[in-house]
């Protein structure tokens, strides 16, 4: 029996025993999983950028100690457990019913929060969880479940109803995949497209390219720092960051002083953004090195001088094939700059870099005129759509809009 069958097994075992489990225990249990990532969120964020070299400590902290609350704001209260709802007037009962044992694949950018969202939503649905980590962040994921671990043991739950591969691999990932009932893969590109090719039901995470549209005579200031807030968190790493920023012409010159005022440097010498774009992209694919670096040491990387603060770069936008590649996702703190004169214009620019990178997924604008939020949301095809706020600390759901709280944002239909 190979590993992976072991775990499966061992999982299979776990679920089908906590079958008379109640509501007023799983709730316990996934309030648990929630508040153990909250009180070792130091531990666990000075672990994940050891290992894992992304990001940096203060942003895996503020991600480690937020998740949690948002999503058990989601799943607080909610039944799961029996019947879940009466269509009296069309004779319809609802049952709520587990459908085995969840795969989750975890990316390197997020494993923590992200195995503990799979695992909050997994248990709460009485499934067991089975973690596929990335190699390069398979401390970290063991440091979580050995924490999950202590949960159930409090609660009396069987221990295996949250495993992960011990040393994982591509070949164990796809094995386990092949075995679970259902997969939810967060990941590169390469993954998600294993996942759909399982022969198990999957769900999975697209490219975000969130094209960030800024309507005329909106708060400077206040838009601002809501962009940088967004683009620089965790170094940029976040699926949800605003990769290019359209303002109105008229006002380029009020935003860009804005954002130098706060650290952000301009590139707009065709010789320097190309060199940046052969640092992000190696083949139309992007590179290892350019993920999750800090503007700083993308612009050194490639001989560029900018003060030692600078915390984001803006380049100029160009719908040039020539910077094809810089119109598509970014894993580091870079956004393009476009300007427009009319409403329209910004709306095709966002269509066009999409249509490249990020179908499905998300945009973000700042307006107060409801026929410009609604005209853009009719014509992009995203499946959320920001209003006035930080796009990367929303988009996943929060306490300022009602999206649904997740750490796997997907493109949909």
């Amino acid at each position: 029996m190979s590993p992976i069958t072991e775990l499966v097994k061992r999982a299979r075992t776990a679920q089908e025993s906590w079958g008379a489990v109640t509501q007023e225990e799983i709730d316990r249990i996934v309030r648990g999983i929630g508040r153990t990532v909250m009180d070792n969120a130091e531990e666990l964020a000075r672990l994940t950028v050891e290992e894992t070299g992304l990001g940096n400590y203060e942003y895996n902290l503020k991600q480690d100690r937020r998740k949690p609350l948002i999503i058990w704001a989601e799943l607080k209260g909610k039944k799961s457990i029996g019947i879940i709802r009466r269509d009296e007037e069309a004779g319809v009962l609802e049952f709520a019913k587990p459908i085995g044992i969840v795969g989750a694949v975890l990316p390197v950018t997020i494993p923590v929060t992200n195995f503990m969202s799979n695992c909050m939503f997994g248990l709460k649905c009485r499934n067991a969880v089975i973690g596929a980590p990335h190699p390069k962040a398979k401390r970290t994921t063991r440091a979580t479940l050995a924490l999950f671990h202590d949960v159930l043991s409090e609660q009396a739950a069987p221990l295996d109803l949250v495993q992960c591969i011990e040393e994982p691999s591509i070949e164990a990932t796809g094995e386990l995949m092949k075995q679970v009932d259902v997969v939810v893969a967060t990941g590169g590109m390469g993954v998600v497209k294993a996942a759909y090719s399982s022969g198990t039901p999957a769900y999975g995470v697209g490219p975000g390219n969130v094209q960030c549209v800024v309507d005329r005579e909106m708060n400077v200031e206040e838009t601002v720092e809501k962009i940088i807030e967004g683009r620089v968190f965790n170094n940029g790493l976040p699926c949800a960051c605003e990769q290019a920023i359209i303002v109105p012409r008229e006002e380029a010159d009020v935003y860009m002083d804005a954002f130098k005022e706060r650290g952000v440097a301009y590139i707009d010498e065709d010789s320097l953004i190309n060199r940046l774009q052969d640092f992000l992209y190696v083949d139309g694919n992007l590179s290892r090195e350019g993920v999750g670096v800090t503007a700083v040491q993308a612009a050194e990387a490639v001989g560029i001088d900018v003060p030692s603060k600078t915390c984001m770069l803006l380049l100029k936008g160009d719908l040039d094939d020539d910077h094809e590649c810089l119109r598509k996702e970014k894993l580091c703190p870079i956004s393009l700059f476009y300007t427009y004169d009319q409403f329209d214009e910004a709306i095709e620019i966002s269509k066009s870099n999409i249509a490249l990178d990020g179908k499905g997924h998300t945009v973000s604008i700042h307006s107060d005129d409801n026929t410009k939020v609604e005209k853009l949301a009719e014509e992009i095809d995203v499946s959320r759509v920001v209003v006035n706020d930080c796009s990367t600390t929303s988009a996943g759901g929060s306490f300022s809009n009602l999206f649904g709280a997740t750490t796997t944002l997907g493109t949909g239909f």
